[in-house]
Formats: C-alpha cells, structure tokens, sequence
C-alpha cells in the first residue's frame, strides 16, 4: 500500500535552520508580522489536506483519468471536484496572492513548501491550481486595473482557474513559427482563431470559469518572437460584475495523452473567432507570458522535488 507522510521536520530545517526565513521577513514591511509559528501551523496544516485529501486520489484518478464528450465537455476522475472544493474552503488558492485582491499575503517561500506537498500528494490535481496561480501572476504583473479588478479576485478564490496556450500543431516549442491569429474589433477586443496543443488543465469540471492566456499575432505583426501578443481568452466571457455571460469560441477538441499525468485534462483547444483581450503592449506577448513561464519553471523543480520524496518514503 503507497503512503505519503508530509516531510514537516525536513521542510522546517530548510525554512528555518537553514534560511532563516523568519528573521529575513521581518525586515521586509509585508512580511514583519510573519513568524515561525504561523509559517509552521499552515505548512503542518497544508500537509494534511496533501496527505489525507489528494494523496488517496492519486493512484484512482490515474487509473480513470479524464474523460472527453461530445460538445468538449471534459469530466475530471472521482473526488477530484470534492477535492478543488475542499481546497476553495481552505483558502488555498489565496495562500501567497495579494490582499487587495482577498489573498492572504504569505511569503511565497511557504507557497513553495505547500506546493511541494500538494506533488507528492497528487501531482496532477496540483496542476490545476499551479496554472491557475501562474494565470494570477501574469495578470498581475501585466493586466489593466480592469483586467485585475475583473479576472485576478476570481483566480485568487478559486471560483476560477487558468491556463497558458503556447503550443501549436506545427512548430512545437518554436514560438516564433506561431500562426493564431488576433484581428481587432471596433469594441476593442480581437477575434482570435487558431489551435493550441497540450494545454493543461484546458477544460474541466472543478470551476465554473477557465482564463486562457493564449498568444496570438495582429495583423501586422512583425516576424518571429517579435511579433507576438498575448491575449485573455475566458471560456466564459465575464459581465462587468463578474458573473459568467456567453459561452466563448474556445473548447476542447480533444484530450493528449500524457504517461503519469492522465487526471490532469491535456487538451487540444480550438479558437473558433473567440474574443480575446488584449494583456499588455502589442507584439509583448512573449515579455508578459514569461511570468506565467518562469512560475511554471519552479512548479516543474516542486514536481520533481515532490515525486522524489514520496517515491522515497515508499522504497
């Protein structure tokens, strides 16, 4: 029978003995008030919800994997929406994301340590809100304060997830080769068409909305990396107020494969004259999604880092 125990002493030692987390927080002023006995009761905490919640889904979610219907309606394994809810009531999503938007301002040093231990616990679930804080970072870096006020409380609480469409059918890492195509409209948003691939956590059941942060190129676009944009493309085009309106132009046309990794919905998603907005300076995509990239570069090291400690503890 797997197990996975929260490595809590070992995380403590690196935070604590050997950072000194604590002391190097207190002189930075969104921090002074961060001690050890706080960042310790949430890593102890957010291990339980690892060990006793996403862990026992792991292996059966794998094993049923995701399954894709018709219209590009995707359902996750079982429990695993009882999961992501579990998770929205924890205030999870808003552990390390800023207040003004209801997050709750922690070091993203204890965000580190929960998000190696939601890996070992179940790596695919962890996808979703790996992507979604990605999504978060991104748009808090580069949105407009209509885009932050609109898309970033939803991402914070969960309501909402994201993702990052990057990769085409033809050109596979080579972004420069991109052919998505954003044609402005007179109400300042952009028709976007094109197809993206291995798009995780691209369609699901667990939220009520996805943001697709999806790059694309204008009409006039020069070459090449240079001539890339990115856009906010959400399966449901939001009201003013945040509540969901038309269905957008986006979906799923079907599911990858993915060894390991089948609870976690790696789609093909198809642009059909979907309405994007843009997020921040034409022909700057590529400045802005390299938020969302370098978030994903540390979540790449926790799921290393998370799969050797539990494929450890159970050798």
């Amino acid at each position: 029978m797997a197990r996975y125990t929260p490595p809590l002493r070992d995380i403590q030692f690196v935070l604590h003995e050997l950072l000194d987390v604590e002391g190097t927080l207190k002189a930075l002023p969104p921090y002074a008030e961060t001690n050890r006995e706080l960042i310790d009761q949430v890593v102890e905490e957010g291990g339980k919800f690892c060990a006793e919640v996403l862990f026992p889904l792991n292996r059966s979610g794998d094993e049923e994997g995701c399954r894709w219907s018709e219209g590009g309606v995707v359902t996750t394994p079982k429990g695993f929406k009882q999961a992501w809810e579990q998770f929205k009531a924890g205030g999870w999503p808003t552990l390390t994301c800023d207040p003004q938007y209801g997050g709750q301002g922690l070091p993203a040093a204890v965000g580190i340590a929960f998000q190696e231990m939601m890996n070992s616990g179940n790596q695919a679930w962890a996808m979703y809100p790996g992507l979604t804080h990605g999504a978060y970072d991104c748009l808090h870096a580069h949105g407009t304060p209509e885009q932050k006020a609109l898309y970033i409380p939803k991402l914070v609480s969960g309501d909402w997830t994201g993702t990052m469409c990057l990769t085409e059918p033809h050109c596979g890492t080579d972004l420069g080769l991109l052919r998505t195509k954003a044609e402005p409209r007179a109400d300042g948003s952009y028709r976007i068409t094109g197809t993206k691939i291995f798009i995780s956590s691209g369609e699901h059941d667990l939220a009520e909305n996805i943001v697709h942060l999806v790059l694309a190129r204008l009409p006039d676009a020069p070459a090449g990396t240079k001539g890339i944009s990115l856009f906010i493309v959400p399966k449901f085009v939001p009201n003013a107020d945040g509540s969901l309106g038309a269905r957008n132009g986006v979906k799923c046309a079907r599911l990858e494969e993915k060894m390991g990794i089948h609870a976690n919905a790696t789609c093909v998603m198809d642009l059909d004259g979907a309405s994007g907005w843009l997020v921040g300076e034409p022909n700057k995509g590529l400045n802005a999604m390299f938020v969302m990239m370098n978030a994903a570069r540390i979540g790449v090291g926790m799921q290393s880092l998370g799969l050797m400690e539990v494929a450890y503890q159970n050798s």
